[in-house]
């Protein structure tokens, strides 16, 4: 973010150095992704001098936390078929609908929200307005119950004739879905980065413990198949490695396509899985135990095939480009 809102000045390139640590760390608890790499950028790329001085500076400062509000219980990755609609009542819009799977949903002070201002018009209808937590008939779900992330808030979030000033809208009307279009290239490409950190972390945690650990009068790495296996995991690691250094430089020059960044959620994603489900094999029986770090890598990055556009979307995206 720019310093003039409370920010360093620097590029996503700082992003990404936290990205990847707190994904190395498998610290998923962490809402930060959501906050500073996607939401602070649909405030600056399209928000007013007005909202972007007022919630800028409290988001880098730590005093709000913000949510994007996307997913309904009807519509996931087809986000024309949203049902929350905004529509234009004097000065302002009057919001209803229901929106879950909300990451930071339970904590936020605020969050944008896509609804529909011209439902004829289908996706090209939508509009993006931020909501803060304060506003009449603006209430919050219960906290989901995930089967990983525990320690990271999803809610379900409810707006009933919830009225925002006009002035609330994120640039055009009607112009939510390009928008978010643009911004989800930023958000695939960090679930790519996550995905190469985990993985190389829990490479390294695994190498560590079939050392250290010895069955049949040997370490377990001594055994061809853990070798091989090691030896497979750490050459897909050292592929991916490539690729998303290469579209974290294109992103950080503006290059980056929405299809590049598909194939790098897809492929991150994908990996990601497979390879830590080996890996959580050679732990044995204590890979199952849930106070042991591969398991709870293994288990948080299941959702990573599904949330911020599931694999066989990315595959959709980018079968049309061919």
């Amino acid at each position: 973010m720019p310093e003039e809102y409370g920010g360093a000045g620097g590029d996503f390139g700082y992003s990404a150095v936290i990205v990847e640590e707190i994904a190395r760390a498998n610290a998923t608890g962490l809402g930060f992704a959501m906050h500073n790499d996607v939401v602070a950028h649909y405030l600056l790329d399209y928000g007013s001098e007005a909202i972007k001085a007022e919630w800028l500076p409290k988001m880098a400062r730590g005093e709000a936390i913000a949510a994007l509000a996307l997913t309904e219980p009807g519509a996931g990755s087809d986000l024309k078929a949203i049902q929350t609609s905004a529509h234009r009542e004097g000065d302002g819009y009057v919001l209803d609908g229901q929106k879950t799977f909300i990451t930071n949903g339970f904590n936020c002070d605020f969050v944008i929200v896509a609804a529909k201002t011209a439902p004829e018009l289908g996706r090209k209808g939508i509009s993006l307005i931020l909501v803060p937590i304060a506003a009449a008939g603006f209430s919050k779900g219960r906290k989901l119950e995930k089967i990983g992330l525990l320690a990271q808030d999803t809610s379900e979030l409810f707006f009933d004739r919830v009225h925002i000033p006009v002035a609330n809208r994120l640039g055009e009307e009607n112009a939510g879905f390009t928008y978010l279009m643009h911004q989800l290239a930023q958000e695939r490409l960090t679930v790519g980065l996550r995905a190469i950190a985990s993985i190389e972390g829990m490479l390294d945690l695994t190498i560590a413990y079939t050392h250290a650990r010895n069955a049949f009068g040997r370490s377990l790495f001594d055994f061809q198949n853990t070798k091989f296996k090691l030896a497979d995991a750490r050459a897909q690691a050292e592929m991916l490695r490539c690729f998303a250094d290469a579209c974290l430089v294109e992103h950080l020059q503006g290059e980056l396509t929405p299809v590049r960044a598909a194939m790098l959620k897809l492929l991150g994603a994908e990996m990601q899985n497979r390879i830590l489900d080996d890996l959580l094999q050679l732990h044995g029986g204590y890979g199952f135990m849930s106070e042991y770090t591969i398991a709870r890598a293994w288990r948080d990055a299941r959702v990573m095939r599904i949330y911020g556009g599931s694999s066989e979307i990315m595959r959709e995206i980018i079968a049309r480009d061919m």
